[in-house]
């Protein structure tokens, strides 16, 4: 394949980008990409997890509203993490921590993904049960914000909703052999 940019190299650097639920690739090669500054991360040998996190925070937070005073003091309670402390690190110090700034971390995981939803394969589960439990997260989700907009009915209609979900995928599960 060649490059898209100049044609006349082969590509050797292939990046995918997802905004705003778009995904675009390119395909260029080394030159073209140092030229359009698409090798900052690619070829930092010395990279890693913790300065990848970091730099997806800090170029997260340039393009959302400044951070409440709130933040600068919340603290999980399990293990005493201060999100500060994380954005520092990249490293949450505990499970607990994923609740705790369960705000903070999802736009910055569909920021990166695309989507809080992971939408990939899941090995040993039949296609429908991870079908209702798909479904049961997404309405999850929808009665929480309904809750937070005081919208009680349809809250209710949700939880309903989710009951049915869940009594499916029993069924779905007991057949499986679970």
């Amino acid at each position: 394949m060649l490059c898209e940019e100049c044609r006349r190299r082969p590509a050797s650097v292939h990046i995918t980008k997802i905004v705003n639920n778009m995904k675009t690739e390119m395909h260029l090669c080394q030159e073209c990409a140092q030229e359009k500054g698409e090798l900052t991360l690619a070829f930092e040998p010395s990279l890693s997890f913790e300065d990848f996190w970091k730099g997806m925070l800090e170029q997260f937070q340039a393009f959302s509203p400044a951070p409440s005073v709130g933040l600068r003091t919340h603290r999980c309670p399990n293990c005493g993490l201060a999100y500060t402390e994380f954005k520092e690190t990249g490293r949450l110090g505990c499970s607990e921590c994923y609740d705790q700034f369960r705000g903070e971390l999802l736009p910055l995981l569909r920021r990166i993904q695309g989507s809080t939803n992971h939408t990939g394969k899941t090995p040993g589960v039949s296609s429908v049960a991870a079908s209702y439990r798909q479904q049961i997260e997404e309405l999850r989700e929808q009665q929480r914000k309904a809750i937070l907009e005081e919208k009680y009915e349809e809250a209710a209609k949700l939880r309903d909703k989710i009951r049915a979900l869940e009594k499916n995928l029993r069924e779905a599960e007991r057949q499986e052999g679970r």
